[in-house]
């Protein structure tokens, strides 16, 4: 079917279902940020295959939604005579169909693909118009996708307390006795993270996030009912590893189970802003009561126990002697003949062999941005989106990518030289490279949260007239999800304050349009710190553990504790990497470390 086919089947079921609009989100059922390829309906109804987004179907026209990150390629994926261009943020979806409609409208939606506290505040603000928000039953776009891919059965694995440092049963315990004590029945998990977490499983289900997709109900004894494709556990002992009172079911049951709580009364708590709407409806009409409260497991998982925590510093020493070898092979390419035989895809699968060398290397952490010139001022570019640039016509590179280890995740980003640079572009990595270390190097009270610290990597930028818009640090999990929650560094960011355990990124940048990106970030763990004072205080240890380009850096820009800072860097960059390199590779490691 061409995309016009799709759109007007889709259509015509709206018709007949007697609705005059339907959203169509980049979600699936539990809502995480990254999504299987069976849930892709966005891509598949209107070829836009970015990370976020939304379309809106109306009787007579249809609006693709995106934000500042793919404005270029929603243009280049989607017909511009099916789709309007609309952005996400300065004109929220809701907003548009609001405009766009009058009265009396019925405006439909997949319950299963937004969250309660979306589907409350549209409920609300629709309402307010005259307008009906409309759960339907089935996806008006899966009848008509007659190829949808079906979901892949990869085994999960049942991850060691060599690598969780917990049972599952004590964590299961520690937030069982927090649902008791405030009258909880049980707590509906919808994100596979968190139930992995508290379950020490993992899986393949989603590239670059190692999770088996679940759903949970974890009861106020510590028991869990799990909800996942009983193949994936052929011949794993879930119930010896996890607990006897782990139960597995298949995903069809979810609902009766959820109608069983209701027949009792229960009190079942879940997070708004995670679970699907459609699940705490079949809980609310079968008689249950519900309870909105964060979901319990984010902020444990999130605060690392020292065995999680030493696994992290080893898989960053792993890593980065994979990006180590790789920008040392990078330099001697470019003094090799035929540099252009190389592209930004290449280099990126040069770097995915080095980190794949290591035993415990599962897969990347997500899709490597791997940027030449002005393809580096997209901050989430990918190659794959378009023709790769070839190296050897720009003055800068920036490489940021991850790995996902049996013991860590990793995500680094640097930015090196691959021509020659002007002044203007050293002056500004060094603000940049700057502004990483004032971040790196401080020292705050207990109760600080990210958003009080993101001024610290601005500043240098701020004070010349320059700045970059997106976040500081996201939160980063254990074998886990590379973007993780609640924790962040961001003018936006989160309140939550930072303690022990939290690993967050750090990673300010510059980005001038059709120019240059520059972007310097290492991920740091929240310790606490040792002082005189009398109040509790906290610092970042690092765990990225590669050279800043050295060529890159304008002395002139920075203060003696800068300079202090990275020599005392790079030297402990080559006492942890230089053991495990040898020959060239050594030799240029030698020289990248050397003191300013």
């Amino acid at each position: 079917m061409t995309h016009a086919q799709r759109l007007a089947s889709v259509r015509n079921d709206l018709q007949q279902q007697q609705l005059d609009a339907f959203i169509v989100p980049h979600d699936d059922e539990h809502l995480g940020e990254y999504i299987p390829p069976y849930a892709e309906r966005l891509a598949w109804l209107t070829g836009f295959t970015g990370s976020a987004g939304a379309a809106v179907v109306l009787a007579g026209k249809a609006a693709v939604f995106v934000d500042g990150r793919y404005t270029v390629q929603v243009r280049h994926q989607c017909d511009s005579e099916l789709f309007e261009y609309r952005h996400l943020i300065e004109e929220p979806v809701l907003d548009y169909v609001l405009s766009e409609l009058a009265a009396g409208a019925r405006v439909g939606v997949d319950p299963r693909l937004h969250s309660r506290s979306w589907f409350d505040a549209a409920k609300k603000k629709l309402a307010a118009k005259g307008m009906e928000l409309v759960p339907v039953a089935g996806n008006p776009i899966d009848g008509h996708w007659h190829d949808q891919p079906e979901p892949q059965i990869h085994p999960a694995l049942l991850l060691s307390q060599e690598y969780s440092g917990q049972h599952s049963e004590a964590k299961r315990n520690r937030i069982a006795e927090q649902l008791a004590a405030n009258h909880i029945d049980a707590q509906l998990l919808t994100q596979a993270e968190p139930i992995n977490w508290l379950l020490n499983i993992r899986g393949r289900d989603i590239p670059c996030l190692p999770v088996v997709l679940s759903f949970a109900l974890l009861h106020n004894d510590g028991s869990v009912q799990l909800f996942a494709d009983p193949a994936k556990f052929d011949d794993l002992d879930l119930a010896g590893h996890s607990g006897v009172n782990v139960t597995l079911a298949p995903f069809n049951e979810l609902e009766s189970a959820l109608r069983e709580l209701g027949k009792k009364s229960a009190r079942v708590q879940l997070d708004p802003a995670t679970a699907n709407a459609w699940s705490s409806l079949v809980l609310e009409q079968a008689g249950a009561e519900l309870v909105f409260a964060d979901d319990p497991c984010m902020l444990p998982k999130a605060c690392k126990n020292p065995v999680e925590v030493q696994g992290s510093r080893t898989a960053h020493l792993r890593d980065g002697v994979a990006v180590s070898r790789f920008l040392a092979w990078l330099d001697r390419r470019l003094t090799q003949a035929n540099p252009e035989q190389e592209d930004e895809g290449t280099l990126a699968d040069k770097l995915h062999a080095l980190r794949a060398d290591a035993h415990e290397f599962v897969e990347p952490s997500f899709s490597t941005i791997s940027a030449l010139g002005p393809n580096a001022a997209m901050c989430h570019y990918h190659h794959g989106n378009g023709t790769p640039r070839k190296l050897g016509q720009d003055a800068i590179y920036l490489v940021d990518s991850g790995g996902q280890y049996l013991d860590g995740t990793t995500d680094i980003t640097r930015t090196v030289a691959v021509g020659e640079p002007n002044d203007d572009m050293r002056k500004l990595f060094t603000l940049v490279l700057r502004g990483h270390i004032d971040l790196a190097r401080a020292r705050f009270p207990a109760g600080t949260g990210g958003l009080q610290l993101d001024a610290l990597a601005r500043m240098p930028l701020w004070q010349q007239g320059y700045n970059f818009d997106h976040g500081t640090g996201h939160g980063v999990g254990h074998f886990l999800s590379v973007h993780e929650g609640p924790q962040r560094i961001s003018p936006k960011g989160s309140t939550v304050p930072l303690t022990t355990g939290m690993i967050v990124s750090n990673e300010p940048g510059y980005y001038r349009e059709n120019a240059f990106g520059i972007r310097c970030e290492n991920l740091e763990v929240v310790q606490p710190a040792s002082t005189d004072g009398d109040i509790p205080v906290f610092e970042f240890e690092n765990l990225t553990w590669v050279p800043f380009d050295r060529r890159l850096i304008d002395t002139t820009w920075l203060d003696a504790r800068h300079i202090e800072w990275l020599n005392n860097y790079h030297a402990s960059v080559w006492e942890k990497i230089s053991p495990q390199l040898a020959g060239e590779d050594l030799t240029w490691l030698e020289q990248a470390t050397r003191p300013l």
